[in-house]
């Protein structure tokens, strides 16, 4: 009888499941969106039940369209967002919706908690500063602004071990060791919960579960899950979302760095040594013994849909490629910050805010989305500088996940970088990654090399010389443009008039 892994991906934007054979075969994939919340300016929520009923409602999907029986699936992974903040209650359910991993909310908890830690250095023990993707100071805004959620929270984890904990029928309270990277509650030098941070945001130890690495075992399918997977079937401790993809895509050797155009702008960089930076964060490798340095735009697929949906009304994206590409290069003198939440790094700023500079009467929308894309592309380049000044080498770059599939972007990007890049072939991105690794901890896969068997490039895309020179010039103008207005950003996000009582 074959034997098959299932992989489960718990994105920004949809759930995601793939079906692999462990020769190489990515045999079937199934999908279904997810709703984001954005009740407020800089808020960014998701409803962990409704990832959890995709699943159930994807998993016998995926088995009947790929003609596979439960009894074949040798174990499941599970990767997403990180680091997603679910606060649960004693049955294991979810007290409120998630707080995203780009949520803008704690600003002046993030000051609150840096002020009450100067002393410590956080970034030496954590191996990132407090920022927006910080679980502590959501848990200090819960404490201000939602207590009573917290008094009924008897533990906290990330989007994927939520849906891990859900197959194994809370056998165990784990989470995953990039969650507890990046949540900058753990110390990593130390590889234990840090008594002193925890102590400092009110965070309860007994909140936190089990440390594991991406491909431990973590329990078994069991209890009532309501999916059509056998009790018994292994399921490993998860993945990042971008860890697995950037693995998926095969960063193996020092220098892979691959671009990643997902809701959020990821690059990451492969590493035998952790490089600490506070514009930066660093990851766990799924491979042992190696690092994933690496920086995340808040913004960038998730803002090219705010546009599609806002200002071009649901145009498809196809028809605004084919409209972008009739302008010139840095869309007639209009540049895009793309910090439409806010931004993680390099800047680290939650009060940054998305800008349009250069408008006039003559520019379109083909001018705005082009200006978006080549914003993105700004964005990326702004953090390769910061790779460099650390001395890290780059040499094979791969490009993936849904933006990708722009052939115009992938060149703009390439442009804008001067950097070749191998576009992959219908690469399924962290879900394939999260098969993997349940193929390695069950001993289905003997080698973490073989994830070459599943990648197929599609095409290089080398930048073209005339245009190098011409973003150097445009490039210089974006990156200073946040600096000279920091101080009217920050006024204009502070500037939230009150729902009540204003004229």
């Amino acid at each position: 009888m074959e034997k098959y892994l299932i992989g489960i991906d718990i994105g920004t934007t949809a759930t995601k499941l793939v079906l692999v054979h462990k020769e190489g075969t990515i045999v079937n994939s199934v999908s279904r969106p997810v709703t984001l919340y954005t009740l407020r300016p800089g808020w960014s929520e998701e409803d962990p039940r409704e990832w959890w009923d995709n699943v159930k409602e994807l998993l016998p999907i995926l088995l009947r369209n790929s003609n596979v029986s439960p009894e074949q699936i040798s174990a499941v992974g599970v990767s997403g967002m990180v680091p997603t903040l679910i606060c649960l209650d004693k049955n294991g359910e979810p007290i409120r919706y998630s707080i995203q991993q780009n949520d803008a909310r704690a600003s002046k908890e993030i000051i609150e908690l840096a002020n009450k830690t100067s002393e410590y250095n956080i970034f030496q023990k954590t191996g990132s500063e407090i920022t927006q993707q910080s679980i502590a100071p959501k848990i200090m805004w819960l404490k201000k602004h939602e207590p009573a959620v917290l008094d009924e929270t008897v533990s906290i984890c990330g989007s994927y071990d939520y849906i891990t904990r859900r197959l194994t029928g809370n056998q165990k309270e784990t989470l995953e060791a990039n969650w507890a990277l990046e949540s900058g509650l753990y110390n990593y030098q130390t590889q234990q919960w840090d008594n002193y941070i925890l102590e400092k945001a009110g965070i309860k130890t007994e909140w936190l579960g089990e440390v594991y690495s991406s491909h431990q075992l973590v329990g078994t399918v069991q209890g009532n899950h309501g999916t059509c997977l056998k009790d018994g079937t292994p399921v490993v401790a998860g993945a990042a979302d971008h860890v697995a993809s950037a693995f998926s895509a095969g960063l193996i050797e020092d220098g892979d760095l691959l671009i990643k155009l997902g809701g959020a702008g990821d690059i990451l960089l492969s590493s035998s040594i952790p490089i600490s930076d506070s514009r930066l964060y660093l990851d766990y490798h799924l491979v042992p013994g190696y690092f994933l340095p690496n920086g995340c735009m808040a913004s960038s697929g998730s803002l090219i849909r705010w546009f599609q949906k806002q200002l071009a009304n649901g145009i498809p994206l196809e028809i605004l490629d084919q409209e972008a590409e009739e302008t010139a290069i840095g869309s007639d003198g209009l540049i895009t910050l793309p910090y439409f939440l806010g931004e993680k790094t390099p800047i680290n700023d939650t009060k940054a805010r998305g800008m349009f500079i250069g408008l006039n009467l003559s520019h379109t929308r083909a001018h705005i989305y082009r200006s978006i894309l080549e914003g993105i592309g700004f964005g990326f380049k702004h953090h390769l500088e910061v790779f460099r000044e650390l001395g890290t080498r780059i040499n094979r770059v791969r490009i993936t996940n849904g933006g990708s599939k722009s052939r115009f972007w992938r060149q703009i990007i390439s442009d804008i970088t001067g950097l070749t890049l191998e576009s992959i072939i219908e690469h399924p991105g962290s879900s394939l990654g999260a098969a993997f690794i349940a193929g390695m901890g069950v001993g289905e896969i003997k080698s973490w090399s073989e994830i070459d068997k599943f990648i197929k490039i599609e095409e290089k895309i080398e930048p073209r010389e005339e245009n190098i020179e011409k973003y150097k010039v445009l490039y210089d103008v974006y990156r200073s443009i946040y600096p000279k207005l920091i101080k009217e950003q920050h006024i204009l996000a502070d500037f939230i008039v009150p729902e009540e009582g204003n004229a």
